[in-house]
């Protein structure tokens, strides 16, 4: 049970918490009357303001569609009375234009140009709106004297400013690609920078608006000429520089000349197309020379020739630069293929002249002519892949000029190549043509010389036998198959050379003479085969030719030693007397020593002197001949002469004994010698 002051606690607490809530109570009643009071204002309010905005909805809606209606109407009239100046300026275009067009493009292009592009849209209103309009004729009139206006700037800038190339740039352009050390490129500027910019603007308009395509003629005419005067300016260069001092001049590369034989006799400068060459004979005196010291003797038609092929295809290349700026790209190459036209027939002419004339040369076997095509193929096979890079996108007539060329070249060099073998093997014998002192023929002079400068072109020379042979193997085979070509090609020359000479020496009427001229000759051979590289390109076919040439030599020397035995053989034991000592000789005897002694005699002055007319070149083989002859007759004249030198077979002995052996040994020391 709970106590009563507890209770009476508990009692007045709940009775406050109730009045507590009660007022809580009349409180949130007070509150909602009050929201619903404030609630029902606003409803009032919101009412009132819908009314009031129904009213001004009503009042301005219909102000705003006039304004709307007017605000169109305005732009309605500022939009005719635009079109109304748009389409009256069309009509002052001809009066605005008129005066700039009649004065030209030079100088204003730009103005020009937008002067242009104003009678063109008349035009085109014009073909629109009004085709029967007299304003019509007389816009169409203004554009065309305009468009002619500017195909005549175009030509005008074109011509003015295209300037010809100077040989001694030519030839700086050309030696860039051989000088390592060179820093810069050399640059061509064709044309100004700001010609080249006003030119490109015209060449644009007149294809986009003039429809127009002349002016691509006159383009790659006027270009064209510039490129062949370029050329042909180089060739003059060459002609001038060598009259005067001998040499071209390019300060790019002094001394120095491309693509050119370091062994090939001289040509004197001449005609354009005059090629002539010091004959191979005339050549002989500077055999023993350093071939590479023929540097100087170069020939200027062959040389300006090959520097005009290079400068063909630099040229060509920094047309073709400047033409891809100014020219429609699906015209470049047409355009282009057509300016190189004059300049490449003029190259191509003058190498088939260069045929020509070798072809004349052969049939009159002046041989060394043809050597220049040798120089001029070797380069033109060179250049050849720059030249199809160049050419690509031309024609192919064009394409082709430059390989029906090399294979011209090649035709007549191999035709060359096969003439010289045959003229080798079938020259003449010519009595008074032959050496009367046997010395070195000409005909082996100018065969080896010749072959010896085949060196300088071993590729080219092998190719152009290759080029003759049908087998299919032919044009399969690598460069040694050319190298065997030719190989046998200079065993050919060299068995063809032995042949004739074997002909030409039984001319003489003396057994030694014939051998002392086989030996000199088959010396020669021998030395200058080993002196140059000729030996190791024999040796690819033939492995014996240097043992077999020595053979040769050694049987010539022994032919030639028995001529001695006339005169040794009066005096040798065989057919000396035999006597004893201390016994008188009897006449017979006696007859028999002064014959020897005389025999000997006569045929000792006989042949020297006639041997000391001969000539044999060669100062260590001269000196080995005429040891070993001194030492045969010398033994055997000191035998003899020590037997019967103080025998009494006569009553005056220095008329049978004329000579010492010491003194025979000089006589012979003075063979094959004119001055003594």
């Amino acid at each position: 049970m709970i106590p009563p002051q507890e209770a009476s606690a508990r009692r007045r607490e709940i009775e406050d918490k109730l009045k507590q809530e009660e007022e809580t109570l009349s409180f949130i009643r007070d509150s909602l009357e009050k929201s619903d009071q404030l609630t029902k204002n606003m409803v009032s309010i919101l009412s009132s303001f819908e009314s009031r905005l129904m009213k001004l909805e009503n009042s301005i809606i219909p102000v705003h569609k006039q304004t709307e209606n007017l605000q169109r109407l305005q732009e309605n009239v500022e939009k005719t009375l635009s079109c109304l100046d748009h389409v009256i300026s069309y009509y002052h275009v001809a009066s605005d234009t008129e005066k700039i067009i009649r004065e030209g493009p030079t100088g204003r292009l730009e103005e020009y140009l937008g002067s242009m592009a104003k009678i063109q849209k008349a035009v085109e209103y014009f073909q629109d709106n009004s085709p029967d309009s007299p304003e019509l004729n007389k816009v169409k009139l203004l554009f065309e004297r305009g468009k002619e206006s500017l195909e005549s700037e175009f030509r005008s800038l074109m011509t003015r400013h295209s300037k010809v190339v100077s040989p001694v740039l030519i030839l700086d352009l050309i030696s860039g690609d051989d000088d390592l050390e060179a820093q810069e490129d050399v640059a061509l500027e064709h044309l100004p920078e700001s010609v080249l910019q006003d030119v490109i603007r015209i060449s644009r308009w007149l294809v986009e608006y003039g429809r127009n395509q002349d002016f691509m003629n006159v383009y790659y005419q006027i270009r064209s000429s510039q490129l062949d005067r370029s050329i042909k300016g180089l060739k003059e260069h060459f002609h001038k520089s060598s009259s005067s001092s001998g040499v071209p001049y390019s300060p790019a590369i002094p001394n120095k000349r491309k693509d050119t034989p370091t062994k090939k006799p001289v040509k004197r400068p001449g005609h354009e197309h005059d090629f002539r060459v010091k004959h191979l004979s005339e050549a002989l005196n500077d055999k023993h020379r350093p071939l590479a010291g023929r540097d100087d003797m170069l020939d200027v038609e062959t040389d300006a020739y090959i520097h005009c092929v290079s400068a063909f295809v630099k040229l060509a290349q920094s047309e073709y630069q400047l033409l891809a700026d100014i020219i429609p790209e699906h015209h470049q190459k047409k355009t282009f293929d057509s300016l190189i036209q004059d300049a490449l027939d003029g190259l191509m002419l003058e190498g088939e002249n260069i045929v020509s004339a070798a072809r004349k040369a052969i049939v009159r076997h002046d041989f060394s002519t043809v050597l220049t095509v040798f120089p001029i193929l070797r380069h033109l096979k060179q250049t050849k892949p720059e030249f199809d890079q160049v050419l690509q996108g031309t024609a192919a007539s064009t394409k082709n000029k430059l390989p029906g060329l090399i294979t011209s070249m090649e035709t007549i060099g191999a035709k060359a190549l096969e003439d010289f073998a045959d003229n080798i093997k079938n020259d003449p014998d010519k009595e008074y043509n032959m050496p009367k002192d046997g010395t070195v023929h000409e005909l082996t002079s100018n065969a080896i010389l010749f072959l010896q400068q085949l060196l300088d072109f071993q590729e080219t020379a092998g190719a152009m036998l290759a080029s003759q042979e049908t087998s299919s193997s032919a044009t399969s085979y690598s460069s040694e198959f050319s190298k065997r070509l030719l190989s046998t090609y200079i065993c050919k020359v060299l068995g063809n050379l032995q042949l004739n000479l074997l002909s030409k020496s039984k001319v003489y009427e003396d057994p030694a003479l014939s051998a002392i001229f086989l030996h000199n000759n088959y010396n020669y051979i021998l030395k200058s085969l080993e002196k140059s590289e000729l030996i190791q390109l024999v040796a690819v076919t033939q492995k014996t030719a240097e043992r077999s040439y020595r053979e040769h030599i050694e049987q010539q020397i022994q032919t030639y030693q028995r001529s001695w035995l006339k005169v040794t053989d009066y005096i040798a034991e065989k057919n000396l007397p035999v006597f004893q000592p201390g016994v008188k000789l009897r006449d017979k005897e006696r007859q028999i020593i002064k014959e020897r002694f005389k025999g000997f005699n006569d045929g000792l002055e006989e042949l020297c002197k006639i041997q000391k007319a001969w000539a044999i070149p060669d100062t260590e083989q001269r000196d080995r001949i005429r040891q070993a002859q001194k030492t045969i007759v010398k033994e055997t004249y000191g035998a003899f002469l020590q037997k019967f030198g103080s025998v009494p077979f006569t009553k005056n002995p220095e008329k049978y004994i004329k000579y010492g052996v010491e003194q025979v040994g000089d006589m012979i020391d003075r063979l094959f010698d004119t001055s003594a």
